[in-house]
Parts: structure tokens; C-alpha cells; sequence
């Protein structure tokens, strides 16, 4: 049950794996690279997971900042974000990363190598750990973590975005040099990041979705209890009346229509020409009309 006795174990599959895509001729047998490959990033993504577990363990109050993750699309972070950039990492020492513009490349070269070695050198010494005194973490192996997190911070804070959906890492890199072409394959369109302003506007929807929670309390469509019981319903419910509520009661908000689409959040702004048709049908409700309106969006009819 000790997370270094399970590292242990992590870290000896990955090396397995390993030596095995090194051993393998992928032109003669490419179904079984691609095996091989998908079992490197499962297990890699595996060891992480641990590896994450014991800093949150070990070193749970001097853990890098990681606030930055808030203008990364939500699509980039539920896809183990860690395992990509790590292997993004060796793909730009092996001299195969072809998105990156020489320029940046220069400057991003020497974080992935010290991200590289600073993994390698956690990985000898929590093996050593394991094997020796595997309920503990000396000073020196805390020290190494607080190093390793604070340079993977770094490199995903840069780079995160800009190196796209990669899988797998960990082969050596003259065999990640000599497999450049079928690499490139598993490499996604690039993401766009948020920028400052489209993370405050999506701020801005939070507060009006908050509002429309206590407008709707106030009137009677939802119930206290249907909130702490987490009603499924809700998740239609809540953005219906937000609609609503965005076009005709605080029409100075995130859902103005007085702005343009690009000054909009990009939740809203292909469906401005919409929410325009749907305001001037709101606008000629009664307030009886707009009552059963908003009572008939809380149902599931």
C-alpha cells in the first residue's frame, strides 16, 4: 500500500516497456510498435499519478503554483496534460518537435532538458527509496521534488498550449529522432489559450449564472433542496433561465447585445445573431407570459 512501494513497481513496467520499443524493428512489425506505444503511455501516465501522489504527500505546502492552468482549454487538461508535455519535452531535445519556431525552440530546449534529467533523477532516487526505507522522504529526496515540480511548473506554464496533444514519452531519443514521421501522426491541431480578457468574461457568466440561481430561489421556480441534492435537472434549468436573464434583466452583461461578437465570450459569441431573435421575441412577453415561460424551461418538457 506505500505509494514508493507502488512507484516501484510503476517505474519498473515503464522500464520494461521501454526497452522493448527499443528492441523492436517498427518497419517489420508496426502493429506491434503501435501496441507497444499505447502501453508506454498508459503506463507512463500511471507512474505520473504516483509520482503526483507522493509530492501531495511529501511535499504538500511547497507545490508550485499552478493558477496559470485556468487559460488553457478545458480539453488540453482532462487528457493528461503532464503525460504530453513530458514526452513534447524529449521530442524538442530529439530535434523532431516541427511546430516550434527555431527561435523558441533555442529558448525551450534548455527548460525540457532540465525537466528531463531533474524526472530522471527522481525516478533513481525514489527506486533507491523504495528499496532502502520505503515509509519515509529524507531532506535530500524532498529538495529533489520541490525541483522537479518547480521545473515541470515552468515548462507547462510556457509551453503547455503551444506543444499541442502528444502520445507517449519516455523512448530514447535516437529512436524518437528516427520515428519523426510516424510520431507526427498522434500530434493534435494546436489549442488556442484564454486570454485575460475571455477569462473575465467567462467570470462574468459565473456571476450571472449565480444571480439567475438566486433570482430563480427568490421566485420559486427552484427549491433550496434541489441545489444540495445536486438535481440533474438543474444543468438545463440553470442555463435556460440564465438566457433569460442575460437578455432582459441585466442586459449590461455578459450576454449585451450591444456588443460586438468578438467582444463577447466565445461560449455566446457564435449564437449572437440568435440570442438577437430570441431577445426581441422575450420583448414582447407580458410579464404573465414570461412567468409561464420560465416556469415551463424548469420542466423537462
Amino acid at each position: 500500500p506505500r505509494l514508493l512501494a507502488q512507484f516501484f513497481f510503476a517505474d519498473e513496467r515503464v522500464t520494461r516497456v521501454v526497452a522493448e520499443i527499443n528492441g523492436l524493428d517498427a518497419e517489420l512489425d508496426p502493429q506491434q510498435y503501435l501496441v507497444l506505444l499505447n502501453q508506454l503511455h498508459l503506463s507512463q501516465a500511471h507512474l505520473l499519478a504516483i509520482l503526483e501522489q507522493i509530492m501531495e504527500e511529501c511535499i504538500p505546502t511547497q507545490r508550485h503554483s499552478r493558477d496559470y492552468l485556468v487559460k488553457f482549454p478545458e480539453e488540453l487538461l482532462v487528457d493528461n496534460l503532464g503525460n504530453h508535455m513530458l514526452f513534447a519535452a524529449e521530442c524538442l531535445l530529439a530535434g523532431t518537435f516541427l511546430e516550434v519556431e527555431e527561435a523558441d525552440g533555442a529558448q525551450l530546449r534548455p527548460q525540457a532538458r532540465n525537466l528531463l534529467c531533474s524526472l530522471e533523477l527522481v525516478r533513481t532516487v525514489l527506486r533507491e527509496q523504495s528499496l532502502s526505507q520505503p515509509g519515509s522522504y529524507p531532506e535530500p529526496v524532498r529538495a529533489l521534488l520541490v525541483q522537479f515540480d518547480r521545473l515541470f511548473a515552468e515548462f507547462e506554464l510556457r509551453w503547455g498550449p503551444e506543444l499541442g496533444c502528444w502520445v507517449g514519452w519516455g523512448c530514447t531519443r535516437a529512436r524518437v529522432a528516427s520515428r519523426s514521421p510516424r510520431l507526427s501522426s498522434y500530434v493534435s491541431s494546436l489549442v488556442a489559450v484564454k486570454s485575460p480578457e475571455e477569462i473575465y468574461r467567462q467570470q462574468e457568466i459565473i456571476v450571472l449564472f449565480c444571480e439567475t440561481v438566486q433570482r430563480a430561489l427568490h421566485l420559486g421556480y427552484l427549491t433550496q433542496e434541489m441545489i444540495d441534492g445536486y438535481e440533474p435537472l438543474l444543468m438545463f434549468t440553470i442555463p435556460r433561465l440564465a438566457i433569460i436573464s442575460g437578455l432582459l434583466i441585466y442586459p449590461e452583461g455578459p450576454l449585451s447585445l450591444e456588443r460586438s461578437p468578438e467582444q463577447m465570450s466565445r461560449i455566446f459569441s457564435p449564437f449572437h445573431n440568435l440570442l438577437k431573435k430570441i431577445r426581441d421575441l422575450l420583448r414582447v412577453l407580458s410579464a404573465e407570459e414570461l412567468c409561464l415561460l420560465e416556469r415551463s424551461l424548469c420542466t423537462t418538457e
